[in-house]
């Protein structure tokens, strides 16, 4: 049958970057079976390096093992499995870590970033819809990481985590939408619905975090002040947005050091971070009213500690977020239509271009601090595998 109709029977051999048993990063060979109904398989043009990543490989968060990594990307639709009629072969699509079902409470709610098949299956279970995988390394099963596994030449993945854009936008820069951007911006939109003119602080300036300072700049907030550790990261969120900045590595207090600057507290601290200390900081420097939006993720287990009474008293509030609150295929698509209107900077944010065999390096980086949202560019030559 024609490609745009059915995916090919047979599965195709793939570069991919495999987290394995012993906690290894290293790229191998393995297979990727053909589509199943309602499923697409996409050649990657690009997938970010984001910490969520480097908590799976540093055991910070517990996954399915061997498994493939990476949760973020963009790429060109090659094969569709049976019933998928609003994908064609040749799509762009920016690869979405939260595929929802569109069946369960959650989706008919309109809430599918809390999607209960999603929490339930694909995401502990290291698999699709089914409970099956598409990937294996000479008939053994591996996993997928968030039903993308997008550190890999080609991904399948449910209809509903493709989602089609314009082909006329950066396919390697929109990567970064699928988490990044998504994420931040919908946190200051969606989750926070910050309004004009209010005071705002964000907490880490990674890809995340700098994407939460140009929703702010964008939403009108009148002071956006940025905190993180690194020099560069501060000068960058001064660009996209920021009007103040507090360099955390030189402040004995970080919550003093937001407070000499908005003594009244904030209206809105987003914690792009997600350590214990940056959630209490968050919490601490909130003025009256005020909301700290949980952004970033901590390791699992770990609690943070806050004044009940303080926080009743102030009238403030506890926001947690997921995927900023984001309807994929709502968001998604209007946000590249904002970095082509000029209205969101992805290319200041995206710090290096990296092929699969740099993976490790990559996230070694991540983790000292040195990058930004670095792209794996899976089909450039030059990954060695093995």
């Amino acid at each position: 049958m024609p490609a745009q109709e059915t995916a090919d029977s047979r599965p195709v051999r793939i570069d991919a970057v495999v987290l394995d048993e012993d906690g290894r990063v290293v790229v191998k060979k393995v297979d990727l079976a053909p589509p199943g109904p309602g499923e697409v398989r996409v050649r990657v043009a690009a997938a970010g390096v984001c910490h969520s990543d480097l908590h799976v490989t540093a055991g910070a968060w517990q996954v399915p093992r061997p498994v493939v990594l990476g949760h973020e990307g963009s790429g060109v639709v090659t094969a569709l499995g049976d019933g998928v009629d609003e994908l064609e072969v040749g799509d762009h699509v920016v690869l979405s870590w939260v595929p929802g079902c569109g069946n369960c409470r959650p989706c008919r709610a309109g809430r599918p970033a809390q999607c209960a098949l999603v929490a339930s299956v694909v995401a502990p279970g290291g698999v699709l819809y089914d409970g099956t995988t598409r990937l294996s390394e000479a008939g053994r099963p591996i996993h997928h990481y968030l039903g993308v596994s997008s550190f890999a030449q080609e991904v399948v993945v449910p209809h509903s985590g493709a989602i089609k854009v314009r082909s006329d936008a950066p396919l390697e820069d929109i990567a970064i939408i699928g988490c990044a951007i998504a994420t931040g911006v919908g946190a200051v939109r969606n989750t926070a619905a910050v309004r004009p003119k209010s005071t705002v602080a964000v907490i880490g300036c990674g890809g995340v975090g700098l994407a939460c300072v140009q929703a702010a700049r964008i939403a009108g907030a009148i002071r956006i002040l940025a905190v993180d550790v690194v020099a560069e990261k501060l000068a960058l969120a001064t660009e996209l947005g920021a009007t103040e900045t507090v360099d955390a590595a030189a402040a004995p207090d970080v919550v003093a050091a937001l407070r000499a600057v908005e003594p009244d507290g904030y209206d809105y601290v987003f914690d792009a971070i997600g350590k214990i200390t940056t959630t209490e900081q968050a919490i601490a420097a909130l003025g009256l009213g005020g909301a700290a939006v949980i952004v970033g993720l901590p390791a699992q287990g770990e609690r943070a500690m806050f004044d009940p009474l303080a926080l009743a008293e102030s009238d403030q509030r506890i926001l947690g977020c997921n995927y900023g609150s984001s309807i994929p295929h709502r968001d998604i698509p209007a946000l590249v239509d904002e970095v082509m209107a000029g209205r969101l900077d992805l290319s200041s944010m995206i710090s290096g271009r990296r092929p699969l065999s740099e993976a490790a390096d990559a996230l070694t980086d991540l983790a000292a601090g040195h990058a930004l949202r670095q792209l794996l560019i899976p089909n450039r030559r030059g990954s060695a595998t093995i």
